[in-house]
């Protein structure tokens, strides 16, 4: 259950070093500072809501599970009413492309409690209409899971800063259990489905989504999902035609504020 992967980690959310460590979001207002993220976007939803996202292949935009669904119907939402992105910035976008596919993890169930599975499976991947080849919008690579300890960085917008991207380059691995990331990066309303970063060797790959972020005893954290399986079946999918939109009903209960249940923990809707 989560509530034992937040207890576990609680100790080291108060003593890490990681953790009083972490940078500050920086807000990529200008071309100069947000040269070389243009690649992350916000996913706008429905005309209703946005999350964020970030390609991965001229034609493929990885984000969270979750904002495929919608919190008044509680159905998957018809991917064709999804637009990306990309850079966008102050009013404008270096591009912008609606979503063609969309494929979520097979064993994603937002109608389940707040288990560390429903987390680690929260992944989805968008095809888009037509690629985007754009000298300054270079997808990102992948790479395998950090170990705890290890420093990484999250892109992301938010409710509060949904007009521009922002950059926390440092922030850390506290825990890596049940397949979830446990970090202390800063993460609010609109930042799911944004890319979790590590930069071996200075350059900067998807390690993680962003699913949700979570208290425990008032310290706030961050919650990863699993990325090289899933993003591999999903992959697979895509390619054997799957991906269509097909509504398969209310499967979604999103994180709402208060809901301890059984978990030990505040989530905060995301």
């Amino acid at each position: 259950m989560l509530r034992a992967l937040l207890f576990a980690v609680f100790s080291a959310l108060v003593a890490s070093p990681l953790a009083a460590q972490s940078s500050s979001l920086k807000r990529l207002d200008t071309g100069d500072d947000s040269r070389g993220w243009e690649a992350v976007g916000r996913l706008n939803i429905d005309g209703k809501g946005f999350c964020t996202g970030a390609l991965i292949a001229p034609n493929l935009v990885l984000t969270a599970a979750h904002c495929l669904y919608s919190s008044q119907t509680k159905k998957r939402i018809d991917h064709a009413q999804i637009e990306f992105l990309a850079g966008w910035r102050n009013g404008r976008a270096s591009a912008y492309r609606m979503v063609k596919r969309a494929v979520v993890h097979p064993d994603y169930d937002y109608s389940s409690k707040a288990t560390a599975e429903r987390v680690r499976n929260d992944v989805a991947l968008l095809e888009l209409h037509h690629p985007i080849r754009n000298t300054t919008i270079i997808p990102f690579a992948t790479d395998e899971r950090p170990a705890k300890g290890d420093e990484i960085g999250v892109v992301s917008y938010a409710l509060d800063r949904s007009e521009a991207p922002s950059l926390q380059e440092v922030c850390g691995v506290l825990a890596r259990q049940q397949g979830v990331l446990v970090t202390s990066c800063t993460v609010d309303f609109g930042s799911s489905g944004a890319p979790i970063f590590s930069f071996r060797d200075g350059t900067p790959r998807i390690v993680s989504v962003v699913s949700a972020k979570a208290e425990v005893e008032g310290l706030p954290v961050s919650l990863g999902t699993q990325l090289e399986t899933p993003l591999a079946l999903l992959r697979a999918e895509l390619a054997a035609g799957g991906g269509v939109f097909q509504d398969k009903g209310p499967r979604m209960n999103r994180i709402t504020v208060g809901q301890t249940r059984d978990t030990g923990a505040k989530f905060i809707k995301n």
